[in-house]
């Protein structure tokens, strides 16, 4: 499923337009993402929770010369499915 199917399948579930899906679901989307870049994690109750996590500063290998070559440090978000997500799912 991609953005748009996404935003069809939540205007025919709720009865919005699909103008107003699109919006609702960018505004989730945002919300998340502004969330995540203060630092907070966002908790949906059997759905999942996101958050973020920094990696370290490190040395990896160029594949194709074996040289090292410096990684720096990042943080990356993490998704983690929550109960009722992995139930329905199996």
């Amino acid at each position: 499923m991609n953005k748009q199917e996404l935003i069809g399948t939540v205007a025919d579930a709720s009865g919005l337009s699909k103008g107003d899906a699109s919006k609702a679901v960018e505004a989730v989307f945002d919300a998340i993402s502004t969330s995540l870049k203060k630092g907070d994690e966002v908790r949906l109750v059997g759905f999942g929770t996101f958050s973020v996590s920094k990696r370290k500063a490190s040395i990896g290998r160029n594949p194709r010369t074996g040289e090292p070559m410096p990684i720096k440090a990042s943080t990356q978000p993490k998704f983690k499915a929550g109960k009722g997500l992995k139930d329905s799912v199996n």
